[in-house]
């Protein structure tokens, strides 16, 4: 809570609120004398909840409060003091209400940066108009009637502080649907309420806020989700917890510039979200013209020196650092190995010994350090150490029967070394369950409760059966899970930068753009594509030729290969072979060519000569790409690819893949092999993949065709 205790519990709750919304609402004087009001501050008011009295608990709510915390102090620069959270017991109605009206509307100034965040249960008001309210819920659920902040009053307190950068984040949803799909996150959204109606004072407020005349500041609002119907959805791993929505953005945060765009933070959370967990992607609500070509520093005040985590502890006689970790990706550090290595900004190594949830134990490479670190000190990835034993985590449905989850569990006993199966307390990367209207056909489906096309069986199968049919599905969903385990677009020390275009017959246009942290340049600025509004998947058209562009900004050449899953979720990857002059005799299988880029060079792909791009499915779902580049030869990647040879006349083909597992595997292995680490430093080389962050670049595309 801080800020004194919140001064002491604010004063017998500000004299049950004797201040009045009306003295403090009287805003005219004040904001006037706030204009000429020096030095401008950073004020945040973070509020979670994960224990609910009459609603099931949650369990990511307060690590959100923590992620912002840590993002605000050690990456945007906010003082501790200026600070206040309110978790579980301490978020009620009334402390709410309190806490914004003291904290923020007493103290903001013109000038000053604010930071609203709110993680918790939300949900539908009857007030007995056409349309239902969306309201957050507070601690004190139903202990009265009238017990939840509607939407709108929240959006107009906003609006009222006497400020120009007002930023609201509400990692939640409204929405609850009458019947819940098979699914691996906890939602965070309750029933609708029963009719009511506002009590008067709460229809005072709304008509004093709306009557204003000051100048209203033009909050943004960053929603959880993107449509009425969607929920927001917790992600659950093996000791800890944290919002879909919150964790991509403040991951995101951790390693950008200040100088990019809005919307590529919403396109980078929204592959981030979709690869975590499914079809909820976030959402922006602004009165500001184009607030998609803002920039982010506009929202949230970052420096321009990144990385994934601070020093949160250290230890002065065995010289042991405790690292929190809340800028790596969530997949990464779910699968994240001991031998780890992270590097402070004066050069010194940590390397990592255990890690639990966010936090690692590290300890010094260097034997002779003499000065020990800042606490908040912040610390960047050097090697990532990941098992070669990765399976794919498999949730059992709530909905299964108790015969239904013995079979299953007998069925995934036989296939442990591809896929297995997890509690619901541990991290989970697929749910195996079954369709509502049809209970006997069973399925594979994302977290947040998607169907994965093509994995539905027959009415009346067996679930051994149907664990068995589904094998191939596994193995092909564990290779993209490996390949995905490589991303590392905010650690890479490669400066490359990969652009998706849509070729026509005027100038290609531009859908997405990756770059690297190594790079030091503004160029989305003339490379971000522009949209009416802010999209976080990008939606390609039915029809359409894409061609990816890709800049090598180093002085050393680069290897690139493309691994990806089409609209279907059957695996695909490019790989070009060499063309033979009719005179030639050709081998019996093709000429796997390495692709490529020479320093300070670019390439695109595919580059034939007749027609540029690669056609877009007809079937209209998402797509995932992802481009890997490496200083060394895909030597074991090229080997697995050349064992099948696939009938097409398109040299520059995106092909399938028979093979994902071992090419995934190759992948890693000549990723491994690229880094050429010491083995003194990890001596555990022979169970594990060690990467180097200055031999390899991984970038991810998600979009969606239509």
């Amino acid at each position: 809570m801080k800020r004194r205790k919140f001064l002491h519990k604010i004063s017998g709750l500000l004299a049950v609120l004797g201040i009045t919304e009306a003295e403090w609402l009287t805003l005219s004087d004040r904001y006037y004398q706030a204009l000429a009001q020096p030095n401008p501050r950073k004020l945040a008011l973070l509020i979670g909840i994960n224990q609910y009295p009459h609603s099931p608990a949650l369990g990511g709510c307060v690590t959100d409060v923590e992620l912002q915390t840590e993002l605000l102090i050690n990456r945007c620069g906010f003082a501790a003091s200026d600070i206040l959270t309110l978790t579980e017991e301490q978020a009620s109605k009334d402390f709410i209400k309190a806490a914004f009206l003291d904290h923020l509307g007493k103290q903001v100034k013109f000038g000053d940066v604010v930071i609203f965040h709110f993680s918790g249960y939300g949900t539908r008001v009857n007030l007995g108009t056409e349309k239902l309210q969306n309201a957050i819920i507070p601690v004190d659920e139903g202990t009265k009637s009238g017990n939840y902040v509607l939407e709108e009053i929240l959006r107009l307190l906003l609006r009222s502080l006497p400020t120009n950068q007002v930023t609201a984040i509400l990692d939640t949803s409204y929405y609850y649907p009458s019947e819940l799909k098979p699914s691996g996150l906890r939602i965070r959204t309750r029933p609708e309420l029963a009719p009511t109606t506002l009590a008067t004072e709460e229809l005072e407020l709304i008509q004093q806020l709306k009557n204003q005349i000051l100048p209203i500041n033009s909050t943004t609002v960053f929603n959880a989700t993107s449509e009425a119907n969607q929920q927001a959805g917790e992600l659950l791993f093996s000791n800890w917890s944290a919002g879909l929505f919150t964790y991509a953005l403040t991951q995101y945060l951790w390693a950008t510039t200040p100088a990019k765009k809005v919307q590529v933070l919403f396109s980078a959370m929204g592959s981030s979200m979709y690869n975590m967990g499914g079809k909820q992607q976030p959402s922006l609500f602004s009165e500001q013209k184009n607030p998609q070509n803002a920039l982010i520093v506009d929202y949230f005040p970052i420096d321009k020196f990144g990385g994934v985590g601070i020093v949160k502890t250290t230890e002065e006689d065995s010289k042991t650092v405790k690292l929190w970790l809340g800028g790596l990706p969530p997949q990464v550090i779910a699968n994240y190995s001991a031998n780890s290595l992270f590097t402070l900004n004066t050069g010194e190594e940590l390397i990592v010994k255990s890690h639990s949830g966010l936090i690692a134990k590290a300890q010094f490479t260097n034997k002779e350090l003499i000065k020990l670190p800042q606490v908040g000190e912040i610390v960047q990835e050097a090697i990532r150490v990941l098992p070669r034993n990765i399976h794919l985590n498999i949730f059992l449905d709530q909905g299964l029967e108790r015969i239904e989850r013995v079979d299953a569990t007998s069925a995934f006993s036989g296939i442990s070394r591809i896929a297995n199966i997890v509690t619901p307390e541990e991290t989970a990367d697929y749910v195996f369950g079954k369709v509502t209207q049809t209970p006997s056909r069973y399925g594979i489906f994302s977290l947040g409760g998607e169907l994965i096309i093509n994995t539905l069986g027959e009415v009346g199968e067996a679930v051994k059966v149907a664990v068995q049919r589904l094998t191939p599905k596994f193995s092909t969903l564990l290779a993209a899970k490996l390949w995905q385990l490589t991303a590392n677009e905010g650690t890479s020390r490669l400066p490359v930068r990969a652009t998706l275009e849509v070729i026509n017959q005027i100038l290609p246009r531009v859908v997405m753009v990756r770059e690297t942290v190594g790079i030091a340049s503004t160029a989305y600025s003339d490379q971000t594509p522009s949209y009416q509004g802010i999209i976080a998947i990008p939606k390609i058209p039915v029809g359409s030729r894409l061609q990816y562009k890709i800049e090598n900004f180093s002085d050393r050449p680069m290897y690139l290969i493309l691994l990806g899953l089409n609209n279907n979720q059957s695996p695909l990857a490019f790989y070009p072979w060499e063309v033979f002059p009719e005179t030639d005799i050709p081998p019996t299988k093709p000429q796997l060519r390495e692709i490529l880029i020479p320093p300070g060079k670019t390439i695109k792909i595919p580059d034939n000569q007749l027609l540029s791009g690669w056609l877009v499915p007809t079937r209209s779902t998402f797509c995932e790409h992802q481009l890997i580049l490496s200083t060394a030869s895909f030597k074991e990647t090229l080997t697995a690819l050349a064992i099948a040879k696939y009938p097409t006349t398109d040299q520059q083909a995106i092909s399938p893949l028979v093979n994902p597992l071992e090419v995934s595997q190759a992948l890693l292995q000549d990723l491994h092999n690229a880094s050429k680490v010491k083995t003194d430093i990890n001596g555990i080389a022979t169970d594990t993949y060690i990467l180097d962050v200055k031999n390899w670049a991984s970038l991810n595309f998600s979009f969606q065709v239509v």
